[in-house]
């Protein structure tokens, strides 16, 4: 990066069409960015439970912005003047995605659906749009390194935002949520609420769930330690640190093993690429943290541990496990693609708390592949950036995407991670942030930006 903190590759000529050569500093009042940073604002500052008036929970103003992106990218490519040059491994990714999705759509229909299951099908069909619109549109709408900073900065503001109310819940034992109202939305269907667990207690934030909390902070966590090393001037790598801790604090918060094991993760992808200097620097942070939690409230810190020392005896894993049989039976009924895109709904079937046996169940053998398909071609694009790179900010911001995809498959075990909104928006965002650096640091002499082809009339 330079000293302003452009890019090298942002001011090299690129090949547009016949003798015509452009920048990627292309200026432009509304653009992906401008539209990605608007949803990751409505998708963590609104409460997760205020939606549109008269609308089921798609209705949140975040999801319709991604619906929108959906569009969009479509009417982009309708038009050939504005169709992105150069190839984008995300694509096909997305393109199997939704093909799967449809296919054990229609197969759900062939077989015959209740009323319950019909619309739940619909509602997961809408969802997938929303997912891929939000995908494409990162991937191939980042004009920019400078901008592609941009937005991951604003997603670690809105997660540090998320971080406070969620621990100003947990101290103050009062959900905040429920006064945070805005003009135009209404509540819809069931807050969760606060959950004693233990001797602490379980917080949302503004997110649907403790769980779903809980991975939006072990997501946002690596971002913010990066702009903390790489940020240009010392204020903001100190205001990032800040952000950072705060991000960090909201983790035990959520009393969620899930959010535990995420971190663990993170710092399992992340340690190797760091000088010792820095581990050192963490791993002092964490045990000063982890002691400080133990002087203010030892309650939790024993609730914590019982949470993994008593896993075998816990009735929230081993309620998981006593489902694998009715699972086995079903999926043994329509092994390839599955019931029905979105038909395992409750109540009419039971809660299974792990995406990929619910994928295996609607979407069969063929979903599932296809799904960490997804999640696999992002992280070897996000490799494969980091391989090209030549700059140890650029190397260390894909390391910190891979990071964040091994926490998104390893989440599909731990709950019905697409079902909840706000995770599921954000997983999509990052997997799209994969194929931007892809896009991005490849060495070939064409835009791979939102520049259309030509500028004839």
């Amino acid at each position: 990066m330079t000293q302003s903190g452009l890019h090298p590759a942002d001011l090299e000529p690129s090949w547009v069409g016949e003798r015509t050569y452009v920048t990627r500093r292309r200026l432009t009042l509304i653009d992906a960015p401008v539209l990605l940073s608007l949803m990751v604002c409505l998708l963590t500052l609104i409460p997760s439970h205020l939606i549109l008036p008269g609308m089921t929970d798609l209705g949140r103003p975040a999801l319709i912005v991604a619906t929108l992106m959906w569009f969009w990218w479509m009417t982009a490519r309708l038009n050939s003047r504005l169709v992105l040059t150069g190839p984008q491994p995300m694509r096909w990714a997305v393109l199997g995605f939704l093909l799967s999705m449809l296919l054990s759509y229609a197969i759900g229909f062939l077989r015959g659906l209740t009323t319950m299951e019909a619309n739940s099908a619909d509602r997961w069909m809408l969802t997938a749009a929303a997912i891929s619109g939000v995908i494409l549109l990162t991937a191939d709408g980042m004009p920019n390194w400078q901008r592609l900073d941009g937005v991951l900065r604003v997603f670690v503001y809105c997660c540090a935002f998320v971080a406070v109310v969620g621990l100003l819940q947990a101290f103050l034992y009062f959900d905040l949520t429920q006064y945070m109202r805005v003009p135009g939305l209404e509540m819809k269907g069931w807050i969760v609420g606060l959950e004693i667990r233990g001797g602490g207690v379980r917080v949302p934030s503004t997110t649907f769930h403790y769980i779903e909390f809980s991975l939006m902070m072990a997501m946002a966590l690596p971002f913010a330690i990066h702009f903390t090393r790489f940020s240009e001037t010392p204020r903001q790598r100190q205001l990032f640190g800040f952000l950072a801790l705060l991000i960090a604090a909201a983790i035990p918060a959520t009393m969620s093993r899930t959010g535990f094991v995420a971190l663990a993760l993170v710092l399992l992808v992340l340690m190797p690429v760091w000088g010792w200097r820095l581990r050192y620097n963490m791993m002092a942070l964490g045990f000063a943290m982890f002691a400080a939690l133990a002087v203010v409230k030892p309650s939790i810190v024993t609730t914590i541990s019982d949470m993994f020392l008593g896993a075998s005896t816990d009735p929230s894993i081993t309620s998981r496990t006593d489902r694998y049989e009715m699972v086995g039976y079903y999926f043994s009924q329509r092994p390839w693609f599955g019931r029905g895109t979105g038909t395992w709904v409750s109540p009419q079937y039971q809660y299974l708390d792990n995406q990929w046996l619910a994928f295996a169940l609607t979407n069969g053998v063929v979903g599932v592949a296809v799904l960490a398909a997804l999640h696999i071609t992002a992280i070897i694009v996000a490799l494969q950036a980091r391989k090209r790179s030549t700059s140890e900010r650029d190397r260390h911001l894909c390391t910190v995407l891979v990071a964040v995809q091994v926490v998104a498959i390893a989440a599909g075990f731990t709950f019905d991670s697409l079902s909840f909104s706000t995770y599921a928006t954000a997983m999509s965002f990052l997997v799209g942030m994969c194929g931007a650096v892809w896009r991005l640091s490849h060495p070939a002499l064409m835009v791979r930006t939102s520049t259309p082809r030509s500028f004839g009339a």
